[in-house]
């Protein structure tokens, strides 16, 4: 088989593989935690053995899934932080960029992050297994964020890692209560998480030759 021959294929596989994703997103959209791979499958056309092909198991597939939507949703915060705007107004906007992507897909939300809830037909799942790694890249991500942004003394990258994986830990657990709850507006809680956020990062310094925050 000859290099063309094979990108040609790859090329196939990569395409199939983003078909039965979307049509995942479809199910996960309508179904939210108790999408199956049954129903998943019936919504691509295929057998549920076919979509095992592809992906293993449904394990496989929500970390498929879980990749697809951090990867976006990490986009937008990026794009939220290098903004042009004052360091508050970023901060705030960074925030409820978090927020907005869970109040508008929370049947995504609710199966990338209570995926146990699912159907008699996947039970056993492990959502500690699988929904823990998506929230310590998201802090590894901000902590590199950080790091590049602010000098923060001698200890800059640890104390970095432990603002990046604290702040994710925030968003997470006050937005799981928010969007289950709905006690307050989201600009509402957006001001107050900004506000236990704001002392230290008030006050941080630039580091030099970085891109600023």
């Amino acid at each position: 088989m000859d290099t063309t021959q094979r990108t040609e294929q790859q090329r196939s596989a990569d395409r199939r593989r983003r078909e039965l994703l979307e049509a995942a997103d479809r199910v996960v959209l309508r179904d939210g935690p108790q999408a199956s791979m049954n129903a998943i499958a019936a919504e691509a056309g295929i057998t549920k053995p076919i979509l095992y092909r592809h992906f293993g198991d449904k394990g496989g597939l929500y970390a498929a899934l879980a990749k697809r939507h951090t990867d976006a949703l990490l986009d937008s915060l990026r794009a939220a932080l290098d903004a042009p705007a004052e360091r508050r107004r970023r901060v705030e906007a960074t925030l409820d960029t978090y927020l907005a992507a869970i109040e508008a897909r929370p049947q995504v939300y609710r199966f990338l992050m209570h995926p146990a809830e699912g159907s008699q037909s996947d039970a056993g799942f492990d959502v500690g297994k699988h929904s823990a790694p998506l929230l310590r890249r998201m802090g590894e991500e901000l902590a590199q964020v950080i790091e590049e942004r602010l000098d923060l003394g001698p200890s800059s990258q640890q104390l970095a890692r432990v603002w990046g994986h604290g702040i994710v830990g925030m968003m997470h657990a006050a937005g799981d209560w928010w969007l289950g709850e709905r006690p307050c507006s989201r600009a509402e809680l957006v001001k107050s998480l900004a506000d236990l956020l704001w002392g230290r990062l008030a006050g941080a310094g630039d580091r030099a030759g970085g891109p600023g925050f």
